[in-house]
């Protein structure tokens, strides 16, 4: 039987075409575990933060998050939380 190999990808869009397409449970030999995960406490409610940064700051994270085509705020939580655990380490 012919293994399936995860083929390489130009763009964040293309991988989740891919994704969307594709059984992750015949590629698992190929991925990697991955520890750590962040869980709210269950009955933890999320609240507003407010951060001032310069508007090119802004105007760089809003691009990034365009090419992963998530919210703004969606990726800086994901960096926040990234953070958090590389500490924990």
């Amino acid at each position: 039987m012919k293994k399936n190999k995860i083929p390489e990808f130009k763009t964040i869009k293309e991988e989740a075409a891919f994704w969307d397409t594709h059984d992750v449970t015949n590629y698992l030999e190929e991925l990697d575990l991955v520890s750590g995960a962040y869980l709210p406490q269950v009955d933890e409610r999320k609240t507003v933060m407010t951060i001032r940064i310069a508007p090119s700051l802004k105007e760089k994270v809003e691009h990034v998050a365009r090419s992963y085509d998530i919210s703004t705020s969606s990726l800086v939580r994901m960096w926040i939380v990234d953070r958090l655990r590389s500490l924990e380490n």
